[in-house]
């Protein structure tokens, strides 16, 4: 599968190709359409949401090339963070959180997670919904499949997308997402949202493309389902003292030291002042995702659960930044 998209590939280049061996790869693309539709069939899908399914689904060449392509260039913290978490963001996601204040209270007591975390993540996957992706998701899905380099990934995504669609959340026309399939305000692989996706406002469906009390909702229930604790929060930056053992850092579960062990060897709060002793001692992680020279961090368990989310440190540290703006 991964041959038949190299002249497609040569087309996209400038460089000429034979009309037969285009036909040739619409072939190929279509029978492996039908192999879906077999599966699916096979695992309960009615033909009515397949036929709506791949009605008019077409190789996508944008969605490949957007997965072979992804940003190489690594930006410090200092670099990422304010670009990540920008002064306007904060002053949207704080009228944002007060402007659904009720749901956000309501959905946070019920889930045990704090209001703030549920709007920073909105904030930071989709800009409160605002870029949520156009492509459609059966049909970035099938390409990526087809295309054959993590192809049991993709077609476990599809048969989870024609799901999502005959339980009724979602229309196969409305359901829209990023070229990799991620769909919605908080940008659920298809897996996910039949893993986490929850009723928010209590309509029967659950709609993380329109509807914000679903979106928060979801949020805070994949939150809660991986081990969030709104006991505590995610962690802090902290100052580490000169020379302090590299093999100390990481989130290995081996690692992971309470807090007054961590103030005993040394490190104290960013402005210098003591760690600060809680009734109750917490476990906490050290990164330096940019080494000994960049920004340092005492981590607790929800920043771990932050990481499960996205496996991107970066990513759990623009969450958490927002979260304490808010």
């Amino acid at each position: 599968m991964r041959k038949a998209w190299s002249g497609i590939a040569v087309m996209l280049l400038g460089c000429s190709v034979s009309v037969s061996s285009y036909a040739t790869e619409k072939d190929d693309f279509q029978s492996y359409v039908q192999k879906l539709k077999t599966q699916a069939s096979e695992s309960g899908i009615s033909k009515t949401t397949i036929d709506a399914a791949f009605k008019n689904v077409t190789f996508k060449p944008k969605a490949i090339k957007a997965d072979n392509n992804q940003p190489e260039k690594k930006l410090t913290l200092d670099e990422y963070i304010p670009r990540a978490v920008p002064d306007w963001k904060i002053k949207q996601a704080k009228r944002l959180y007060h402007e659904n204040f009720d749901d956000l209270q309501r959905i946070g007591k019920e889930y045990g997670v704090q209001p703030r975390f549920i709007v920073a993540l909105w904030g930071v996957e989709s800009n409160f919904g605002r870029f949520t992706g156009n492509y459609n998701v059966i049909n970035a899905l099938t390409s990526l499949a087809f295309d054959g380099r993590r192809e049991a990934l993709f077609r476990k995504q599809t048969m989870a997308a024609l799901t999502i669609i005959e339980q009724g959340h979602i229309s196969a026309d409305d359901m829209k997402g990023s070229w990799a399939g991620a769909m919605g305000q908080c940008q659920f692989m298809p897996t996910s949202f039949l893993s986490f996706a929850q009723d928010g406002n209590g309509d029967g469906k659950k709609d993380i493309w329109n509807t914000k009390a679903d979106v928060f909702a979801s949020a805070a229930n994949y939150l809660k389902q991986e081990g969030w604790d709104d006991t505590y929060t995610w962690g802090r930056q902290i100052h580490v003292p000169v020379g302090i053992d590299q093999n100390l850092q990481g989130r290995d579960e081996s690692k992971g030291k309470m807090l007054q062990e961590w103030s005993k060897l040394g490190i104290t709060r960013l402005d210098g002042k003591p760690l600060p002793k809680l009734n109750q001692d917490i476990k906490a992680w050290l990164i330096m995702p940019d080494d000994e020279s960049g920004r340092s961090y005492l981590v607790y368990n929800n920043y771990n659960v932050l990481m499960k989310w996205n496996r991107s440190y970066y990513f759990a540290l623009a969450v958490s930044s927002l979260a304490d703006s808010i």
